[in-house]
């Protein structure tokens, strides 16, 4: 590699969030494009980098790494910025949320966005499993933005933590996906902490560069529309 790292994305996925926090640590890094329209991320070649062909992957001078919330604490311990140090009294609570973030709220995201996967084609049964998720979803938003309520310096901070990065890029998905399917449900409004956590990073460079390499346009978290990129698709 000619930079220290090689992400591996597709435009608007879970590597955006990995992008952001490269930009916001300043590293030199390399993008490869992988292409979901021909579902490049299941080829041979992709799974010898993730064997679950998921994205993203960051290839690091020790070797690939994949699943999100593991790209970005590696990140954030080896540059010891955009977290709670170790050492940190608060890096017990940093390090629930964030895992929450990414075992629960993540998890259940992708239930709602492909409900086929866990309960099959029939259409009534994707029904019923996405008006109870969209019921878990709003309770897992309610305890995040009294969780930022609380001011906590690593939770919608001035200066940003991969845990911001990461709630921003889930609540403009929430905003936008699954094209097609009512989405009424979801109001950034409801949650004003939330909201102010992503009008901030709207006005960071690290958005600025991403929205640009992504085609996001010119408010991807508080208002969302859906991607136009320059390359790749999306979906």
């Amino acid at each position: 590699m000619t930079s220290c790292y090689r992400l591996h994305y597709a435009p608007d996925n879970a590597s955006l969030i990995i992008r952001l926090a490269l930009e916001e640590l300043g590293l030199r890094y390399e993008t490869v494009l992988v292409d979901r329209s021909i579902s490049e991320q299941r080829s041979d070649a992709y799974r010898t980098l993730n064997p679950n062909g998921l994205i993203p992957v960051l290839e690091t001078p020790e070797g690939p790494i994949f699943e999100t919330a593991a790209i970005l604490l590696w990140l954030s311990d080896r540059h010891q910025a955009l977290a709670p140090d170790v050492d940190s009294k608060q890096r017990g609570d940093f390090l629930k949320w964030l895992f929450f973030t990414s075992n629960t709220l993540h998890a259940d995201l992708r239930m709602l966005f492909y409900p086929g996967t866990y309960v099959g084609p029939d259409a009534t049964q994707q029904k019923v499993l996405r008006k109870t998720l969209r019921q878990r979803l709003h309770r897992h938003l309610t305890n995040v933005e009294a969780a930022a309520a609380q001011h906590p310096g690593w939770l919608g901070a001035k200066e940003p933590s991969v845990l911001d990065l990461y709630l921003a890029c889930q609540l403009r998905w929430m905003a936008l996906y699954p094209a097609g399917c009512d989405r009424s449900w979801f109001v950034l409004a409801q949650y004003p902490h939330l909201y102010s956590l992503c009008a901030e990073l709207e006005l960071r460079a690290s958005v600025t560069v991403a929205r640009t390499a992504e085609g996001l346009g010119a408010t991807p978290f508080t208002s969302p529309t859906p991607a136009t990129p320059p390359e790749g698709s999306a979906t």
